[in-house]
């Protein structure tokens, strides 16, 4: 089966960290640009960061540089994204997608997951 899954949310605490995952099945991961996207309540979906498929360069918004990193596990065939010092503000739905650039629109995305949950609160 063809398909793109997060794992890894849940609930902390603000200062907390949490790693998500992106893990494939049926296809290989390493070649396509991986893309995180979040989206709160009430708010429209943002980038969060993006690894590409060429050379695995690193790409992230303003409001991730510094707490947040993706990397790869290709025997794992996976993608994760590391988030340090989470703030209350960083609460939302976490996506993963994969596609052949970083820059291509969310609705053409080769492959994309159904999201999971970060809550950052006391």
């Amino acid at each position: 089966q063809v398909q793109i899954m997060e794992s890894g949310g849940g609930l902390v605490q603000p200062g907390g960290s949490l790693r998500l995952s992106c893990a494939a099945s049926g296809f290989n991961l390493d070649h396509f640009a991986v893309e995180w996207f979040r989206q709160a309540p009430g708010k429209e979906r943002e980038g969060v960061g993006c690894i590409s498929g060429r050379d695995d360069r690193l790409t992230y918004a303003d409001s991730a540089k510094g707490r947040f990193t993706i990397s790869r596990d290709s025997a794992k065939n996976t993608v994760f994204l590391e988030m340090n010092s989470l703030k209350p503000e960083d609460t939302a739905v976490y996506s993963c997608t994969a596609d052949r650039s970083c820059n291509s629109h969310y609705d053409y995305k080769l492959f994309w997951g159904q999201g999971t949950q970060v809550t950052v609160s006391s």
